[in-house]
């Protein structure tokens, strides 16, 4: 058990690779972290100004992209877990559900330094299995520069390599898997439709849009270096997060005619259900679930393979300018068409 610290936080060094369970040195944004009460931690964390995937959005003006944040948050989770649980180094982590709120945007405009975020930890809950902890969920509360910016609370379980690989073989043994369909890999769709600049970027192939509801389908590209930092036996979350905004983008660009350059991930809730599989195809099912703020809207959001469900989100986009005349109108019907 660590000790209590008085809450100094530094950051001249990035943690351990393995503690964050990245390959990159680049991809690790933590600093520092100190246990601050029994069931309290603050963790320090350095955002980049410039990087080839966070930075990689339309958005205007320029901020930290809301995803980052959503990595900060999984790697502030992982590091918890072994840093003041002591969940052994070589575990393997499963991420069960995970609620992203953007408090305050204006908190992510980015200066003209790298952005010192704090990470406010408080420990929500412990699972345990025969005396030990195998499983936590957090409550965390990120500041930049000293605002609050962000809040998401995180429920993951770790388990050893053995165990993982049992229950791995038991889950794919129950699909099937050969012969493999393979992933979409056609024409990707255009970046600025989707709220990007590079199509590197892109996770979107083919759209279908039906009377009460839009199907994207979803690019596995196991090249993209900040999704897949390091070889995996699955889909990794990072992409599923962002294959959830860029189906959020494009159906409100299709639906309503909202331009991605105005739009901004504001709210995620998401629960992952089972493991995404390379040999399968991906597709996003998108339906509009409530009639639209002003500054919003709202999807729901299923991640599917073959229609079996992997992961499920209710999606929120805000708006730069209020929603006014027309597409108010074509929100209220395709609000009430789903």
């Amino acid at each position: 058990m660590s000790a209590i610290h008085d809450g100094t936080l530094t950051y001249s060094n990035t943690v351990a690779r393995a503690t964050v369970h990245r390959a990159a040195i680049c991809e690790v944004f933590l600093t520092d972290s100190v246990r601050v009460a029994e069931d309290e931690y603050l963790i320090a964390a350095q955002l980049p100004r410039v990087h080839s995937y966070y930075s990689d959005n339309v958005t205007a003006p320029a901020a930290y992209d809301p995803l980052l944040l959503v990595e900060v948050f999984r790697q502030a989770s992982i590091y918890a877990a072994h840093t003041f649980l002591d969940a052994p180094l070589d575990n393997k982590f499963i991420f069960v559900s995970g609620e992203l709120d953007i408090t305050d945007p204006e908190a992510l405009r980015i200066g003209a330094r790298p952005g010192q975020a704090e990470i406010r930890a408080h420990q929500a809950g412990l699972k345990h299995r025969d005396g030990v902890v195998t499983g936590s969920t957090l409550d965390l509360v990120l500041s930049v520069d000293g605002s609050v910016a962000a809040t998401m609370r995180t429920t993951c379980q770790w388990m050893p390599g053995a165990a993982w690989d049992r229950m791995r073989d038991k889950g794919r043994a129950a699909l099937a898997l050969t012969p493999a369909r393979p992933h979409h890999t056609g024409r990707r769709m255009p970046a600025l439709s989707v709220g990007r600049a590079s199509g590197q970027n892109v996770v979107l192939a083919g759209v279908e849009v039906g009377d009460h509801e839009l199907r994207t389908q979803v690019v596995v590209d196991q090249g993209n270096p900040a999704l897949f930092d390091h070889p995996l036996d699955h889909i990794p979350g990072a992409l599923i997060f962002e294959g959830f905004r860029q189906s959020a983008m494009y159906a409100a660009q299709e639906l309503f005619g909202l331009s991605p350059r105005s739009l901004l991930l504001a709210k995620v809730e998401t629960d992952f259900t089972r493991f995404g599989e390379f040999e399968l195809p991906t597709d996003c099912v998108v339906r509009v679930v409530e009639s639209p703020a002003a500054d919003t809207v709202a999807f729901e959001i299923s991640m599917v393979q073959e229609d079996e469900r992997i992961a499920r989100a209710r999606v929120h986009l805000a708006r730069t300018s209020p929603i006014t005349g027309a597409l108010e109108n074509r929100f209220a019907y395709a609000a009430a068409s789903a």
